[in-house]
């Protein structure tokens, strides 16, 4: 299901790629897409889930379903009514936020420059996306309460739903305004309804679905509260630095902030489909283990999620690295996004390697977190958290100014690595998890594996003058090549002595 959502993602960023090109008009919808989308990240499936979810397994555990419905019920309307009121405050406020987050663009605006009308665009488009917030997120708490009973299809297909409404707005809405951008941000709105409404049968079918009550002051609801305020900084740390990034990009040469989103864009598909996918699964097994006192367990299974992000993201780092030039040919090189004197696909490759350097450090995050939130510590991860910002920061102060939009993507790519280093530095000196050496071993066959299949996509890929070929031909050598690094990769594990078992058992030790 997430393979299918992440899919439907790069469509859909292909349509907005098509529509919009890498000009003005994408820097602001992206702009306007990108703060909801954080702040979504950051209250529910970050800080809130990472909340939600073992308070959630202590309940289910210790005192039955009832009681489950009971808290469901009490959290969906304490949250909602938050949201509700946020969002409100959201839509009023959005040329404030535009403000905030597009500094670049406000100080023109205000100077009377061209530009300035970026800022006005922004603040317009802001009141369409900015209610997604309120969705998406009472989505995720309905999401959190499937994934809890082991029904782990429904939250990954969700999102599949939003990419088909922003798709389907593009097409039928693009030729009734003057910017085209207004039906991508009408699409984020109508998404965030039907995915709400798409959730709604499947919580009544397991009997959560009951009606939403305010409860500030339970001591379940509370314990929530006193997890969330510090996990606000935790697992979130990366949207942060991501929004940081937006604002300085807003102060670069325009098409800096298109060039940034469709980087991260493909690099969030490994990252939403393994890393994401992993940590989803892992951190309600987590919270139960950790409530049943099971630590050996908690150790191998987190040592097993290191080593299956490991396994496929090593692979994933290098194949985007060699042929992200061709990837975002097929996808993107298509209506407004070729228009114009800039190479947006050369300058679209260097971002994606500059992200990829911190592909598996992004996907480690998603898993050694958990590790923390799962045994109800969220204070920990914020020390980190505030280390990694600061040092996001002066990262971007120190390469921005010489290599521009690279500088950004780079320097999150290196806080992410120092964000992994120091969540697994912890972990490991408050005796939860230590590296197994039998992992250490499989990580070695990962590296020589995914060394041999880049050497035999980077020669086979340099045989070919693709630029020059037929949108049918760039597809057919991108699957051919695709199929080449997933033979070479699979085999070159095989001879090394990796089987099918060493992926999926959990429970495999050194003695292995």
């Amino acid at each position: 299901m997430t393979m299918i959502s992440r899919v439907l993602g790069l469509v859909r960023d292909a349509v907005v790629a098509n529509l919009l090109g890498a000009n003005a008009a994408a820097d602001v919808f992206l702009f306007a897409n990108r703060i909801p989308n954080f702040l979504r990240r950051l209250f529910a499936e970050g800080a809130f889930a990472q909340a939600f979810v073992p308070v959630l397994s202590d309940i289910k555990e210790q005192q039955g379903d009832d009681k489950v419905r009971l808290f469901v019920a009490q959290a969906a309307g304490t949250l909602g009514t938050i949201l509700l009121i946020v969002t409100v405050l959201g839509v009023i406020a959005s040329p404030v936020i535009a403000g905030l987050f597009g500094a670049g663009w406000f100080i023109d605006w205000y100077q009377g420059n061209p530009d300035g009308e970026k800022f006005i665009l922004a603040s317009e488009l802001l009141k369409w996306t900015f209610p997604y917030l309120f969705f998406v997120s009472l989505v995720a708490l309905s999401g959190a309460v499937m994934n809890v009973y082991n029904r782990f299809a429904v939250a990954a297909f969700t999102p599949v739903l939003l990419n088909i409404s922003i798709i389907s707005c593009a097409m039928l809405l693009h030729d009734k305004f003057n910017v085209g951008a207004y039906s991508l941000a009408i699409g984020v709105f109508v998404g965030g309804v039907v995915q709400l409404l798409f959730q709604l049968p499947f919580l009544y079918r397991a009997k959560m679905l009951s009606k939403p009550r305010w409860a500030w002051q339970d001591s379940n609801v509370k314990k929530v509260r006193k997890l969330m305020i510090p996990a606000l900084f935790g697992v979130s740390i990366s949207q942060i630095n991501l929004l940081l990034d937006t604002l300085i990009a807003s102060l670069l040469m325009t098409g800096s902030i298109a060039w940034l989103y469709y980087s991260d864009r493909l690099i969030e598909f490994p990252l939403g489909l393994f890393g994401i996918g992993i940590a989803t699964v892992i951190l309600p097994a987590l919270s139960k283990l950790h409530s049943t006192k099971s630590s050996g367990d908690f150790q191998h299974t987190l040592d097993w999620g290191v080593r299956f992000v490991i396994f496929l993201g090593l692979p994933a780092m290098v194949g985007l690295i060699l042929i992200s030039p061709l990837i975002i040919s097929v996808l993107f090189d298509h209506g407004a996004f070729k228009n114009g004197e800039v190479d947006h696909v050369h300058a679209v490759s260097l971002g994606v390697t500059a992200y990829s350097v911190g592909l598996v450090s992004f996907m480690l995050i998603k898993v050694l977190a958990p590790g923390f939130y799962a045994r109800q510590d969220t204070k920990t991860p914020v020390r980190i958290g505030i280390i990694t910002l600061v040092l996001n920061m002066v990262f971007n102060i120190m390469l921005a100014p010489f290599i521009g939009y690279l500088g950004l993507a780079l320097a999150t790519s290196m806080s992410a690595s120092c964000n992994a280093y120091l969540l697994y530095r912890q972990l490991k000196k408050e005796k939860v998890y230590r590296f197994s050496s039998f992992s250490s071993w499989f990580t070695v066959k990962c590296l020589i594996s995914s060394a041999v299949m880049g050497l035999s996509v980077w020669y086979i890929s340099n045989q070919f003058l693709w630029r020059e070929w037929h949108f049918s031909q760039q597809v057919v050598l991108l699957c051919s090549l695709l199929a080449l690094a997933g033979i070479a990769y699979f085999l070159s594990m095989f001879l090394l002595g990796v089987r099918l078992n060493t992926i999926k058992n959990v429970a495999t030790t050194e003695s292995n």
